[in-house]
């Protein structure tokens, strides 16, 4: 099989079809971005998750003087009350639960809310509004449960928050928008498919007189349908790597220059690491979904 003669065959029809390969090389760059995006965004989630779930707290948050729940009957938190949680916390049986516990009294809370917030907040809070609080570390963060069935109803306790209830909105939001950006994907690829498999039609078609001759005169189906496919893979190379230049650009701009500095809660960027992951994966989906489509494509225009 003369690889040049191949070479040159699958040029012509990209070249006969310019724009329907143009057409197949958008469709694939803008589909394979988003199928790049979707595996940034999983990425960026696992992240998160592991960087807060190491570092989230469960909070044991005593009563103030003006706690309305049924553990605060009596009003704000006595001392005998802060001593006995701190017990409990360090007693035998949240041994192998609790790894670490600090306090922090209600003004410690309000010194670090003025520091947090400016000074011109004292005005709108005092730190009577504030509660005692001991912030628990866990060895396990998923037995977060555990703490806050033992302080249920214990006098004196307001409330038992784990901080990672607090994520769980953008990890929801992070994930939808994730599937959001799969969908999109999906209907994209099967555009880019269904379109790479026009353009080889009509490349065959165009060169049907050709295609005759090469029959007679006893070429091979592999030799007929190589050039086709190689003009599906062509286009899908080009625009795969249209989609990994978008990806880079999108984790070095827009992830590295903008997002990282407009949200400070997250440390643990996606990084050049990720990109080089998701590259590859993209540039092999894109050619193997070319190849496959020109080729059941070529198959069947030939058996017509």
């Amino acid at each position: 099989m003369r690889v040049g003669l191949i070479l040159g065959e699958a040029l012509t029809g990209l070249r006969r079809n310019a724009s329907m390969v143009i057409s197949v090389v958008l469709v694939t760059f803008v589909s394979l971005t988003f199928v790049g995006a979707a595996m940034l965004m999983q990425m960026q989630i696992g992240k998160t998750k592991d960087y807060w779930v190491d570092r989230a707290q469960v909070a044991v948050y005593m009563c103030r003087e003006d706690a309305t729940v049924q553990n605060c009957a009596d009003g704000a938190a006595t001392e005998e009350q802060l001593a006995a949680v701190a017990e409990r916390l360090s007693s035998p049986a949240l041994e192998g639960v609790v790894s670490g516990v600090r306090f922090e009294s209600s003004q410690e809370a309000y010194d670090n809310v003025l520091n947090l917030m400016g000074q011109d907040y004292s005005e709108f809070v005092s730190a009577e509004q504030l509660n005692n609080t001991y912030w628990v570390n866990l060895v396990d963060p998923a037995q977060s449960d555990v703490i806050s069935e033992a302080f249920k109803d214990f006098d004196g306790v307001e409330e038992v928050a784990n901080q990672l209830q607090y994520l769980d909105p953008l990890f929801s939001a992070l994930t939808v928008a994730t599937y959001v950006a799969i969908g999109i994907a999906g209907l994209m690829l099967i555009a880019a498919v269904l379109l790479i498999a026009t353009t080889i039609r009509l490349s065959a078609y165009a060169r049907r007189r050709e295609l005759g001759i090469m029959r007679l005169v006893g070429a091979s189906n592999r030799f007929i349908q190589t050039p086709f496919i190689l003009e599906g893979v062509f286009a899908a190379l080009i625009g795969s790597a249209l989609a990994s230049a978008a990806i880079v650009a999108m984790v070095q701009v827009g992830v590295g220059q903008y997002l990282s500095s407009q949200i400070d809660f997250v440390t643990n960027w996606v990084n050049l690491g990720d990109v080089a992951l998701v590259v590859p994966a993209v540039i092999v989906l894109g050619v193997l979904l070319a190849a496959v489509s020109a080729g059941f494509a070529i198959r069947r225009w030939l058996r017509t």
